[in-house]
């Protein structure tokens, strides 16, 4: 597959702004975009919380497994991955080899303005303090640290993303 056929898949930790960017460049390309939670939901008939809750993150993590691996063989789709996909390490090695996989990167002191805003939606940070929310965030970093590009979206706005996106991957 040619750089302009491959798959961009957008990685990073959650509430970073996956899902907006995604959809924002996928328009700007004329591209599918696909977000894997929603696709998961839909399957379910259920929100991501509710799927934890039911049936455990054993089951989202298989499923969400087959969904990515499934998907990154596929040309030219804009996808959105949840923050614990690249946990696995299969999906991280396939998304590396058959797609463009961009990092979106956010510091911890913006990230935390956010979690009002995401809380809700994100299982893994239910019953969480801020100490042990900060300690996840680092955590996470190790897994984010293979990609093909790095944007940084601090303080920036999501059309200034996905501009500089454009712009880097010219």
């Amino acid at each position: 597959m040619t750089k302009d056929e491959k798959s961009i898949i957008l990685i990073g930790f959650m509430g970073v702004g996956k899902t907006t960017v995604s959809k924002l460049l996928a328009q700007k390309l004329n591209r599918p975009f696909i977000d894997i939670d929603e696709e998961i939901e839909k399957e379910f008939n259920m929100p991501v919380p509710e799927i934890f809750q039911k049936f455990g993150e054993k089951i989202f993590r298989d499923r969400e497994r087959e969904l990515i691996i499934s998907l990154a063989e596929s040309k030219q789709k804009i996808i959105s991955v949840g923050g614990g996909a690249f946990l696995q390490e299969d999906i991280k090695k396939v998304c590396l080899s058959t797609c463009t996989v961009i990092y979106l990167n956010i510091s911890f002191e913006n990230w935390k303005d956010r979690i009002s805003l995401i809380i809700d939606n994100r299982p893994v940070l239910h019953g969480k303090t801020i100490v042990e929310m900060e300690e996840l965030f680092y955590n996470r970093q190790a897994i984010y640290k293979d990609h093909h590009l790095n944007i940084s979206v601090d303080n920036k706005n999501p059309e200034d993303i996905v501009n500089e996106i454009l712009f880097r991957l010219e």
